[in-house]
């Protein structure tokens, strides 16, 4: 509960009740302080009564604040949670309610701030690892933005299916502002090339057409006993030209490469204690991996500087002015509006796939011998699944 010796300004806050016409406007006059001891304001217009930490990471919790934002921070970098509950004598369901509680908090975060399609985006990775639970298998799907080092988007999902692709390379879609020159880094997996031609796609006058100046690179890496026998390079989808451009504009290396991802990957293994290897403390859980790489990838974006930039991703990526406590990311109220907008775009999300364009609505010049390739490769497939079922 909220103490009386926390500050009130009633300026600071708004209404979070979804059906109030100020909802979620701030400075109209209509908020009042309605209780100084328990800490609740008062909407004049709906009157209903709410707290400084409805809609955030803190409301309802009757342990100290200073305490919650400790133990979110060590889990933040990485402590296991066991650790924690034997030093703080805390119980475990409480530490991982907590976890549960943060990462939701910073996927409200992330929606309401990174995934407002106002980044200028110029070069994007996308990669996927394999999360070992105790008794199942899951798949982490990242992507990020390597000029500012920004995490963009993350899926975890039993199946490393067509559906996981198409769900982290939609959230991409969601953070850029428009139309640009876009170069997209994957690996070798099969599914990368439809799920960026859906993303990166609208309606036009002739149809569903590709952005005029996307570029799909792939890195299809050989290994024999674990160990790394050739690295291939392979433009899938517009010119060399384009993907010079590029890469110089984001300072992501002279060739096509998705290090910057497999970096962005070490830190999550690094940081999220249930995907360190052969560990005694993994998850049984999917959510438990979700909220963990929510909580990881936000404070890696809000809060910790990067050690080549100086400064936080979010800040190289001009969305905020500095770098945010970790206090700020777990009290951040997120407008209802926003909200609601992010719930119907996870509703889209699981919609049918609309159809991937015609290779020539996306390829400036000849296509790719290696596109072509993978597009009878994936004819082929489909003939024998059609000839066996």
């Amino acid at each position: 509960m909220q103490t009386s010796t926390e500050v009130m300004d009633a300026t600071l806050e708004f209404c979070p009740n979804e059906t109030c016409p100020a909802s979620g406007l701030r400075n109209q006059g209509n908020i009042r302080i309605h209780d100084r001891h328990r800490g609740r304001y008062r909407c004049t217009i709906c009157r209903r009564t709410f707290t400084a930490r409805t809609g955030t990471m803190l409301e309802g919790l009757r342990k100290p604040a200073e305490l919650v934002i400790i133990v979110v921070g060590l889990l933040a970098y990485g402590c296991p949670l066991q650790a924690i509950v034997h030093v703080f004598g805390l119980d475990e369901r409480t530490v991982a309610a907590w976890r549960d509680r943060a990462g939701q908090q910073c996927r409200r975060v992330q929606q309401a701030v990174v995934e407002q399609e106002h980044l200028s985006l110029t070069h994007v990775q996308a990669d996927e690892i394999r999360v070992k639970g105790k008794k199942e298998i899951f798949w982490m799907g990242l992507a990020m933005e390597v000029s500012s080092r920004l995490w963009l988007a993350g899926i975890v999902q039993v199946a490393r299916d067509q559906n996981l692709a198409d769900r982290l390379l939609q959230r991409v879609r969601r953070c850029a502002s428009g139309i640009s020159q876009l170069l997209v880094c994957v690996d070798g997996w099969l599914c990368y090339p439809d799920a960026i031609l859906r993303a990166f796609s609208q309606w036009g006058k002739r149809g569903i057409q590709v952005w005029p100046g996307l570029i799909i690179g792939q890195v299809i890496k050989t290994q024999k006993h674990y160990h790394l026998e050739s690295v291939k390079q392979t433009l899938l989808c517009g010119e060399e030209k384009e993907l010079k451009a590029c890469l110089e504009r984001s300072r992501g290396g002279t060739q096509i490469n998705t290090a910057y991802i497999e970096r962005l990957n070490g830190t999550m293994r690094e940081r999220l204690a249930s995907l360190t290897r052969k560990c005694r403390h993994a998850n049984w859980r999917l959510l438990a991996f979700q909220w963990g790489m929510y909580l990881i990838g936000c404070t890696y974006n809000f809060c910790w500087p990067h050690h080549e930039l100086e400064q936080t991703p979010a800040m190289a990526a001009g969305i905020t002015d500095h770098a945010w406590s970790l206090r700020e990311v777990l009290t951040y109220k997120v407008p209802p509006a926003l909200l609601a907008k992010a719930r119907a775009d996870e509703q889209q999300e699981l919609a049918p796939a609309p159809p991937v364009p015609h290779l020539s609505q996306c390829v400036r010049g000849n296509p790719s011998p290696a596109y072509l390739a993978l597009l009878r490769l994936k004819e082929q497939e489909a003939g024998l699944r059609s000839i066996t079922t």
